[in-house]
């Protein structure tokens, strides 16, 4: 009988079965478990989104009554410029919540252009549907306090043609990838409408140099600011090229 020392038939045997017993445990340990790498990059793009609210709506909400109005009436004659905005039939504006930039002026102009109006109004669950109104009194504050319209005429198939909608949001980067509140709801509202031009109307605190995004988040075709107009299809072909 063997003496089970190191240098024994059996000990060898048996320390040959073991070795190969816990590699095959550290290899079915290796591949189930899921791979650190893949956490360590999405917590990071969650953190930098809310980083960035944090940074850019206290800088917003700061906003005098005077800086928003002047800020305002900048931005809003750049976009009534625009030719999306010119050739356009119908309008989808928001109603400005925390500073945002105001659209009234837009909403003037369209109205006295004979060009269609229309806002967004929250249902259950975040759905939206998107109302006909002529004129601010056709508004009442509806969910989380937010101006909605009262009417019942719904944006029909024939009205999505020519169609521009202004956009708000938290932050902005040249290649038109935009930040929100964090409820998705306006990235589904704009698949949802994908064949229209979405314009964001934004300070100029608010474009930063990237936006982190997910596949979801949906893109905007132009930003104005108060000092000027991004074309987000030429910053995106600036940005790819290769020099």
């Amino acid at each position: 009988m063997g003496s089970g020392c190191p240098g024994d038939p059996l000990f060898a045997t048996v320390d040959q079965t073991f070795s190969q017993s816990f590699l095959f445990l550290a290899t079915f340990l290796f591949i189930s478990r899921p791979p650190p790498v893949i956490l360590m990059w999405v917590a990071p793009k969650e953190e930098k989104k809310r980083a960035l609210r944090n940074a850019t709506l206290p800088r917003r909400n700061s906003l005098s009554k005077s800086e928003r109005f002047l800020w305002s009436r900048l931005i809003q004659a750049k976009a009534l410029q625009l030719p999306p905005y010119l050739a356009s039939s119908s309008v989808l504006l928001y109603s400005p919540v925390q500073n945002e930039v105001c659209t009234d002026d837009i909403l003037e102009h369209s109205l006295s252009q004979g060009r269609k109006v229309f806002y967004p109004k929250l249902r259950s669950g975040y759905s939206v549907d998107l109302i006909q109104v002529l004129s601010l009194v056709e508004m009442r504050a509806g969910r989380f306090g937010i101006l909605e319209p009262t009417g019942s005429t719904l944006l029909a198939e024939t009205d999505r043609a020519g169609l521009v909608v202004f956009v708000p949001g938290v932050a902005f980067d040249p290649r038109g990838n935009r930040l929100g509140r964090g409820k998705g709801w306006y990235d589904r509202l704009l698949k949802r409408l994908g064949d229209a031009m979405f314009v964001a109307l934004a300070y100029e605190f608010q474009i930063i140099e990237e936006v982190p995004t997910e596949s979801w988040d949906q893109k905007v075709h132009y930003v104005v600011t108060e000092n000027r107009v991004i074309d987000c299809a030429e910053s995106s072909a600036q940005s790819n090229q290769i020099f």
